[in-house]
């Protein structure tokens, strides 16, 4: 070193070392500050390690360059890259907090052009000398001490209000999530830290006059860092959601939950167990349904639970869970439960009520059969049997429409050829073009194909030529004929109950095929086959 700043003290040492392990601190961070999920979140914390390690290093080099012009040009270094860390700072905030400022054009312009103003003011101090000057200090140990002027107040002043402003970005989201904020007091008084040894450093000897914000600086970014994987990460996942959210740690206490969870379960605490707090949650979420029931004002609601793992630094910290509101839906279902409910016990009423006196009408009517020889007795006899088939079409259409619970993968073929078996099909034929795989409940779609099988052969004529395959457009099978086909303008009609254009129809067969089709969820339209037949088109998935 040259003579002014030859001297090593003890003293001298430490501080080189302390910002020397702030600045090798904030880099090594950087990898784990890197697993963060969100990319914007990400960007802004790394480029605030990378600015605060940068900014102590230099203030390291400062201390240890040989001369005084050295010292100055690194000291403007260094002022140059402490004023930069305000950019990432804000970037981080706005990203943390869902906003979108950090991605404004307009915004990031105005930035860049303030950051090289302030940077101009500070590189011609030589010429204007209203930022600083510098003097060499022979005590504590010699070093060049720095008396800043009108402009590095302006500056600072500047700085902190932007940086008040990322502050209060963080507030807001704490408040809103109804968070302890806390934490983030913690981290302001980190930033502060710098400005007891300024102080000392100002009246005192003992330590030498120069900047000790790089220290502040850094331990804040650390801080960020590491509250934010371990606190800040759980805040930033439950805002902005209505849904209510509770955060849980690896043994199941409760870390952040947001104000509508709050507002759900009172009870809920931080550091709390979840079994002990809403045992019920805990209970439910191992159900396979994972719906919960809640008195509240008004009446009952059910909310769907959800459990997502939640980590950090790809290590498992806990899981989160998110109930949502599905009152609406278990209301509705409970109604068609109640429907169903009903419109079996109609059916079946009406089957029994229908059946006793039809059996007592065919009793009679075989006696008086075994008496007289009257075509009109056979004429009677032939009206039974279509009450009968009636009842059993009935019954078979109140029954197919019921929701479908646990389905299954079904190949059509095989399906199709045991229906093949039940249908009087005469001399008709049926190819299957290639087969299919859908996910149904088995009994009811046999009850699908024997119907759209019969149909075919009974519109379609004894030699009728049937086809099943995929659809080409789609998930989805479609059963096709070259029978004579269906009007266009009946296309509509063919699915009402009662609907036939067959003398002996009873008009429920494709009612029957249209109730087991919403059932699973699907869609069916009839349109014109490549041989001038009938087509039906079933779709699995309903938005196609």
């Amino acid at each position: 070193m040259s003579a002014p700043f030859a001297t090593m003290t003890p003293l001298f040492a430490g501080l080189v070392s302390v910002f020397i392990a702030a600045s090798v601190a904030c880099f090594v961070s950087v990898r784990r500050a890197r697993h963060i999920e969100d990319p914007d979140t990400r960007w802004g914390l790394v480029a605030l390690l990378v600015t605060s390690g940068g900014w102590a290093f230099i203030q390291a080099v400062f201390l240890v360059v040989p001369s005084q012009e050295l010292k100055t040009a690194t000291y403007v270094v260094g002022l140059i890259v402490g004023f930069s860390t305000i950019g990432p700072w804000l970037y981080f905030c706005s990203a943390y907090t869902g906003r979108s400022l950090h991605r404004d054009r307009t915004i990031q312009r105005v930035a860049v052009a303030l950051f090289v103003t302030v940077a101009l003011v500070k590189v011609t101090n030589p010429l204007h000398g209203l930022y600083f000057t510098a003097t060499v200090v022979a005590t504590p140990f010699p070093h060049l001490a720095v008396q800043n002027g009108l402009l590095h107040w302006v500056v600072v002043g500047f700085a902190y209000v932007l940086a008040a402003v990322g502050y209060f970005m963080l507030l807001e989201l704490f408040w809103q999530v109804g968070s302890d904020a806390t934490p983030l007091v913690v981290l302001v008084g980190l930033t502060g830290l710098p400005i007891i040894p300024d102080l000392v450093g100002t009246v005192s000897p003992r330590l030498p006059d120069i900047t000790y914000e790089p220290l502040g600086v850094a331990l804040f970014a650390l801080g960020v860092l590491y509250l934010y994987l371990e606190e800040f990460q759980a805040v930033q996942l439950t805002r902005g959601r209505e849904d209510p959210v509770i955060m849980l740690d690896d043994d199941d206490r409760i870390r952040e939950y947001n104000a509508a969870a709050s507002d759900l379960f009172p009870a809920l605490e931080k550091g709390g167990q979840i079994d002990t707090a809403v045992p019920k949650l805990t209970e439910r979420l191992a159900a396979d349904d994972g719906v919960v029931e809640v008195d509240r004002v008004g009446g009952l609601r059910y909310y769907q639970l959800s459990s997502t793992p939640f980590t950090a630094d790809l290590t498992r910290l806990g899981q989160m869970i998110t109930l949502t509101d599905i009152t609406d839906r278990e209301e509705y279902r409970a109604e068609l439960e109640r429907q169903n409910e009903r419109l079996e016990q109609f059916a079946n009423t009406v089957s029994h009520d229908l059946r006793n006196p039809l059996n007592v009408a065919d009793g009679r009517l075989k006696l008086v059969q075994e008496e007289v020889d009257n075509e009109h007795l056979d004429k009677i006899a032939d009206a039974h049997a279509r009450i009968e088939e009636l009842i059993e079409e009935i019954l078979t259409l109140a029954r197919q429409g019921q929701p479908i619970g646990e389905t299954e993968p079904v190949q059509l073929s095989a399906i199709a050829r045991e229906c093949w078996e039940l249908v009087d099909t005469a001399d008709a034929t049926l190819s299957i073009e290639d087969d299919v795989t859908v996910a149904a409940d088995p009994d009811r779609l046999q009850q699908l194909l024997e119907n759209l099988l019969r149909n075919a052969v009974e519109h379609g004529g004894d030699a009728v030529a049937i086809r099943l395959g995929p659809l080409e457009d789609g998930p989805g099978f479609y059963v096709a004929d070259d029978g004579d086909g269906i009007a266009e303008t009946e296309r509509d009609q063919v699915f009402e109950s009662g609907y036939s254009t067959a003398t002996d129809g009873t008009g429920f067969g494709l009612a029957i095929v249209s109730e087991i089709v919403d059932a699973h969820g699907w869609t069916i339209r009839v349109t014109e086959s490549d041989t001038g037949g009938a087509r039906f088109e079933i779709r699995e998935d309903s938005t196609s």
